[in-house]
């Protein structure tokens, strides 16, 4: 079921505190923005260079695009951008990106050592930006032509993640996934890539408690979905993480390679990986404008707030959130169908009507965001490794989400605490959902809150505090609200954390070709494929 099929509106609430809301938080996201505009980061110089079309390794093993920027950053001279360099070295020298880099890999070339007048290396780079830009787009517009060609399934999308750490397995889980009613399949990351500062070449068949996100993994789980979805008559949505200190990087991969969603939140990283916010913040914005290009759905990570902190006492602090990650992702030129906000059923699950907290909590974000494909995470915290226990919860959260009308629906593993999940595991949750969905298909249009009902006033609550807390994180500032440890429990320093010395301040006479060619702000309009 989707926003387009169900009632939105059932809780009366305030439309000025809503917009009190927004206000706060465009105020919040256009502060952060002067900084954000004002710096570059290694992270964002190594995905121009991957936009440019530089890739593979060194002698050594080393990413290409890491060694380009670790040799221009050697020198102190990173904030004019390596595009400006790498331009200016192929002017001087008379020779291709590809030869420029290579002689840089041996030694034999220092690109910051003939500056030419940026004009000359803006004519000269446009092509190659340009081109970059054009697969991204015609990769979009294949996905929009198959999903005409084969179709979507019906809203809530079930979403599945295989994790096996060899990607050749996982193609073979993928399959069986799609073949069993899965409509988007996740390959979560081995354990700790976020925290790589580079990204991993090639396929790989090693990994801990995942597989390595890699352009040759993207583009083989791909061509494997794509194989599935011709056979089932259902295009079947891909999804990998676009976090941690490669997120640009692995934004741009997974627009190459024809990606559907990808994990993006803008303060994720700073407060489960520490990863230094004054990098996050600025390596969202850029990760963000290559998936509006490319036509992806994000999806935000406010549901890890409540694996931390109380579902119930912080449930505003998701609603917050959730303001403020709209606006950031607004800002870097995504419309809303692609905007896929988070949100988890996981409240304590002893505790007097806790159904019905999460029902006003889903209800309410629903009703705060109709435009927007939600995504609605499954019960972990308080799975104990009880099989039968965990299946009824899954059944709750089936229930609720089908009951809201959530959009993306992460499936929940009766085997959740024990083990990664084996086949008959998913197999056992689709067969869950698929049972309860449509058996409650419409129960939503039958339904009618209580006015002032406790449902109600839980969501207005709820509500509230948000404003509350939005207007202080806008008079103290988002940085300064993340150091007093204002969303999960955590507290973050401003100059500590992953990554800090990777920020740069830009020159004056920055360049980045992408710059201009990326989108900024949201087009008006939607897109037909959103639902």
């Amino acid at each position: 079921m989707s926003p387009d099929t169900m009632k939105i509106d059932r809780f009366e609430l305030d439309a000025g505190m809503i917009e009190r809301a927004r206000a706060a938080a465009r105020a919040i996201t256009g502060s952060m923005q002067q900084h954000i505009d004002a710096h570059t980061t290694t992270a964002v110089e190594r995905t121009v260079c991957r936009l440019l079309g530089i890739n593979g390794v060194d002698e050594a093993g080393v990413p290409l695009p890491n060694v380009v920027v670790d040799a221009v950053a050697d020198k102190g001279k990173l904030g004019q951008g390596v595009a400006y360099w790498l331009g200016s070295a192929c002017l001087e020298h008379g020779i291709t990106l590809d030869e420029a880099v290579l002689d840089l890999a041996i030694g034999k070339l220092d690109i910051t050592a003939c500056p030419r007048p940026k004009e000359e290396v803006e004519k000269a780079l446009y092509p190659i930006a340009a081109s970059a830009i054009e697969r991204i787009i015609e990769n979009k517009q294949k996905r929009e032509a198959l999903i005409k060609k084969l179709g979507l399934g019906q809203t809530p999308w079930l979403y599945v993640i295989v994790a096996t750490g060899n990607i050749y397995e996982d193609m073979v889980q993928a399959k069986a996934a799609a073949r069993q009613g899965a409509d988007i399949i996740a390959v979560i990351r081995s354990t700790g890539q976020s925290l790589l500062d580079y990204v991993p070449y090639g396929a790989t068949t090693e990994g801990f408690g995942g597989t390595y996100a890699t352009q040759e993994n993207f583009r083989l789980m791909r061509a494997a979905l794509d194989e599935v979805g011709e056979e089932i008559g259902k295009y079947v949505r891909l999804v990998n993480y676009s976090s941690g200190l490669c997120m640009p990087e692995i934004a741009a991969l997974g627009a190459m390679e024809r990606l559907d969603l990808m994990l993006s939140d803008s303060m994720y990283g700073i407060l489960f990986r520490d990863i230094n916010m004054e990098r996050t913040f600025v390596d969202q914005f850029f990760s963000r404008r290559i998936l509006a290009l490319g036509g992806l759905i994000i999806n935000t990570g406010e549901d890890n707030y409540l694996t931390t902190d109380d579902a119930y006492e912080s449930a505003h602090t998701v609603i917050a959130s959730q303001f403020i990650n709209e606006q950031f992702a607004l800002a870097a030129g995504l419309s809303p169908w692609q905007i896929g906000l988070g949100h988890a059923f996981q409240m304590n699950p002893y505790m007097e009507d806790g159904l019905l907290n999460e029902i006003a909590q889903a209800q309410l974000i629903r009703q705060l965001f109709p435009e927007y494909p939600i995504k609605f995470m499954p019960p972990t915290k308080y799975m104990t490794g009880n099989i039968f226990f965990g299946h009824l919860l899954n059944a709750m959260f089936n229930f609720v989400s089908v009951l809201t009308g959530q959009s993306i629906h992460l499936l929940g593993m009766l085997t959740e605490a024990i083990h990664t999940p084996y086949l008959q595991d998913r197999h056992l949750s689709i067969e869950n959902a698929k049972y309860i969905m449509n058996n409650a298909r419409h129960l939503a249009d039958e339904v009618v809150y209580a006015k002032d009902g406790r449902i109600e006033k839980r969501a207005r609550a709820v509500l509230e505090k948000a404003v509350d807390l939005l207007d202080y994180i806008r008079s103290r500032g988002l940085m300064e609200a993340l150091e007093e440890g204002t969303f999960a429990a955590v507290k973050r320093p401003r100059k500590g954390g992953k990554g800090y010395d990777g920020v740069v301040e830009k020159s004056p006479d920055y360049y980045n070709p992408f710059e201009t060619l990326l989108p900024r702000r949201a087009p008006a309009g939607g897109d037909v494929t959103c639902w």
